[in-house]
């Protein structure tokens, strides 16, 4: 098998790149079509903070080409993170208990209909054939001795048929007692497990380097730059995931990426080093690294 290799970032629409990367004075419409003349794929990060409007879907179907792929961030209310109760759609406000901070306790019954409304809404990216897979990014909060994976069993479930893949940020999960119980779980439900490019360090929330096909569909790859004391302690984005990737950190990942097609179908690469223009800039150098051109980028000199 070799599988194909879809690259992209974590955002089109990140604050840094939007004022780094885009042509001066781009109109906010017109970044997404010239993001997907240079890119593959890209990861939907606003549907973490709300549940996207179906028009609005729409409107993203029609800017890129046939064969560009989103993978969707699942509301963080479903990847266990904080959130308020006006990130939920009004019509799944009543009745929903909040604790003290009023941020919103995930009931069975809200699970399921925030599910539900998530792959409502974005419907129309399945039916182009343009949604790649729903991605659970856990808190670190998600930890084992604490919970089991068995608790997103009904979240797996109710985005069914489509692709699920899971990015755990406890490296408790992965420890040399737990780790064949946590990939067999994945293993089991289909469900892809999200490799890392993460900082070097074992601290909890930092994942280490573990490849391991789950899925034979889709294999997933997320690098979070390598700026340890930023990961681990910055309070934006950008100090968090800042970092400028070298040609031979970029070339290590790709013999993972190429290891990772070897054993699945297609294989997702998402650059979430967010600082300025480092993720697309990453992103273009690897396309660069595996061979891959398009039209589009021969035509504007960007190949």
């Amino acid at each position: 098998m070799s599988g194909r290799i879809l690259v992209g970032t974590s955002s089109w629409a990140d604050p840094g790149f939007v004022k780094e990367w885009y042509p001066p004075k781009m109109a906010a419409k017109e970044r997404l079509p010239w993001y997907a003349q240079r890119f593959q794929t890209v990861e939907l990060n606003s549907s973490f903070y709300a549940v996207p409007d179906r028009s609005t879907v729409h409107q993203w179907v029609a800017a890129t080409p046939e064969d560009f792929v989103f993978d969707v961030k699942v509301h963080r209310a479903l990847s266990r993170h904080a959130a308020p109760l006006d990130s939920l759609p009004p019509d799944l406000r009543d009745g929903v208990q909040t604790n003290e901070r009023g941020r919103v306790r995930l009931s069975d019954e809200l699970e399921l209909a925030l599910a539900r409304r998530l792959v409502e809404e974005t419907a129309p990216l399945a039916d182009a054939g343009k949604l790649g897979a729903y991605l659970v990014q856990l808190t670190p909060a998600f930890a084992p001795r604490r919970h089991e994976l068995e608790e997103l069993d009904q979240l797996v479930e109710a985005l069914a048929p489509h692709p699920v893949a899971v990015e755990l940020r406890h490296r408790g999960w992965v420890r040399e007692k737990r780790i064949e119980r946590t990939l067999g779980w994945f293993s089991e439900r289909g469900v892809t497990f999200v490799c890392v490019d993460a900082p070097p360090g074992d601290e909890i929330p930092i994942m280490p380097p573990l490849d391991a096909v789950t899925s034979d569909r889709l294999a997933y790859l997320r690098a979070h730059g390598r700026n340890t004391e930023g990961y681990l302690h910055g309070r934006s984005v950008a100090e968090r995931f800042a970092w400028r990737y070298s040609d031979e950190e970029l070339e290590g990942i790709g013999g993972r990426v190429g290891s990772l097609a070897e054993q699945a179908a297609e294989v997702h690469v998402a650059f979430n080093n967010n600082r300025g223009d480092d993720a697309p800039t990453a992103a273009q150098r690897f396309r660069a690294l595996l061979g891959q051109t398009a039209p589009a980028e021969e035509q504007l000199g960007l190949g």
